[in-house]
């Protein structure tokens, strides 16, 4: 009876349970902050391997990741990639970063690189395929018919070649007989584009453009020989 009407019985009771409490709020806290650590440092670790410092993180995120997917291959990087470019589309600058590498008169490159892109999704083609036949045809628009503006090789025929007011406008009208008498009529491949845009080729052609393809996918052009295959033009339309 004296402990049962003891007056500390309450406050002992409170007491144990606040320590209690505190010993679950700390356990939780613990495993939180361990696995916080864990993750930052493998991502870390991820970055250091592909030589990307923290204040190239800090500056440019999108830079850094992208720069981190360029050191991945095969499957895992076309993964990646695709992940990347459903969180921060950076289409136009591998495309500008494409037309840089080989010295490309399309310049700005930025500009180049965001237009492309734009047409691209205007007619619903693969972003890489106008840089792609242009790379092929003229050497990304080095070599053109005086003039012409053509860098695809539109409309080249023994009594001349199309001629057009600009880069753009070259780009706008491949785009559209590209998508109309190609595409839209189940040539989804460079492979089986070939056959009717160049049909003389000896397939030669059709590799080239799933190299530069390839090329623009992994930003990187070892891997565009390597990890080179028979792009699927529709993989990369919104």
């Amino acid at each position: 009876m004296l402990r049962a009407n003891c007056p500390w019985s309450p406050i002992f009771g409170i007491l144990v349970i606040r320590i209690y409490m505190r010993h679950i709020f700390f356990a939780f806290s613990w495993i939180f902050l361990s696995a916080g650590v864990i993750l930052v440092s493998v991502a870390g670790m991820q970055f250091y391997l592909d030589g990307v410092t923290w204040s190239d993180f800090t500056h440019d995120p999108g830079n850094a990741v992208r720069v981190s997917i360029a050191n991945l291959n095969g499957k895992s990087a076309k993964s990646e990639l695709s992940t990347q470019m459903q969180i921060n589309d950076a289409r136009s600058q591998l495309v500008a970063n494409f037309l840089e590498r080989y010295n490309s008169p399309l310049k700005p490159y930025d500009y180049f690189g965001k237009t492309l892109v734009e047409i691209a999704d205007e007619y619903n083609i693969d972003f890489r395929l106008l840089p792609a036949i242009a790379m092929q045809e003229s050497n990304l628009c080095k070599v053109t018919p005086p003039g012409s503006y053509n860098c695809l090789g539109l409309g080249v025929h023994a009594r001349g070649t199309w001629g057009f007011e600009s880069y753009e406008e070259n780009f706008r009208a491949a785009a559209r007989v590209l998508k109309q008498n190609y595409i839209d009529q189940g040539l989804v491949t460079p492979e089986q584009i070939m056959r009717k845009y160049t049909p003389s080729s000896n397939g030669s052609w059709a590799a080239s453009v799933n190299q530069w393809m390839a090329e623009m996918r992994f930003d990187d052009r070892s891997l565009g020989k390597s990890e080179k295959d028979d792009a699927y033009l529709l993989e990369f339309v919104k």
